[in-house]
């Protein structure tokens, strides 16, 4: 049986069209800074308000990254 250690960071995806959006950008961006991204899960959903409508989605995600 194999066992897998992995380390845990936080990142914030933003996204001026949808939650879905900020989500992605978030795992692109944390793919770059770490490779072993493996998986990820949602902390936090809010956003920004400007004169009655959605500005931005933001997302702070949690990325778990395996230890090799």
């Amino acid at each position: 049986m194999e066992f897998a250690s992995y380390k845990k960071f936080e990142i914030v995806g933003t996204s001026p069209h949808s939650l879905s959006d900020a989500i992605v950008n978030a795992v692109e961006k944390a793919t770059q800074i770490e490779p072993t991204s493996a998986w990820f899960e949602v902390a936090e959903i809010r956003g920004r308000v400007h004169n009655g409508a959605i500005q931005q989605f933001q997302v702070t995600l949690r990325i778990g990254a395996k230890l090799e």
